[in-house]
């Protein structure tokens, strides 16, 4: 696992982060692997049906975007 790779989505995940903390949830990035970034969804979210929208065309759209190595986002 890259440092400098886990650094920049870290930082990522920060910029969204208020977005879903203004809806009760949040985000815990897990890991990176071989361009999967695995995440943890928290509160409100945790058990939201539209979660799995909000992991695919919200985080994984913005990490793609902001961070080229990154090929997908999965939850645990």
């Amino acid at each position: 696992m890259s440092n400098a790779l886990t650094e920049k989505v870290q930082k990522a995940i920060a910029e969204i982060r208020p977005n879903l903390q203004a809806d009760g949830g949040d985000i815990e990035l897990v890991g990176v692997e071989d361009g999967t970034v695995k995440v943890k969804l928290k509160g409100a979210c945790a058990g939201c049906p539209m979660s799995t929208m909000t992991v695919k065309w919200g985080v994984e759209n913005y990490l793609r975007k902001k961070i080229p190595e990154v090929s997908k986002v999965e939850t645990v």
